[in-house]
């Protein structure tokens, strides 16, 4: 699943195996987005708190998750 449309489409079947696929794809594109925001913030120097709090987040879930990675 890579055309949005097909996701889009394939995320509202009556199918739970589609559905389900769908939602995977899904978490994985949005995980891939999240992933490449928080370096871009860290790269404009913003503070884990500031990502924290646009991600709605505590600063130390943020930093747990994407500190080492960033480093």
């Amino acid at each position: 699943m890579t055309d949005a449309k097909d996701l889009a489409e394939s995320a509202a079947s009556a199918d739970p195996r589609t559905g389900l696929r769908a939602a995977l794809a899904l978490r994985r594109l949005a995980d891939s987005l999240e992933r490449l925001q928080v370096a871009n913030a860290r790269r404009q120097g913003w503070a884990w708190q500031e990502i924290a709090d646009a991600l709605e987040v505590s600063r130390q879930a943020v930093h747990k998750k994407y500190a080492k990675a960033m480093s």
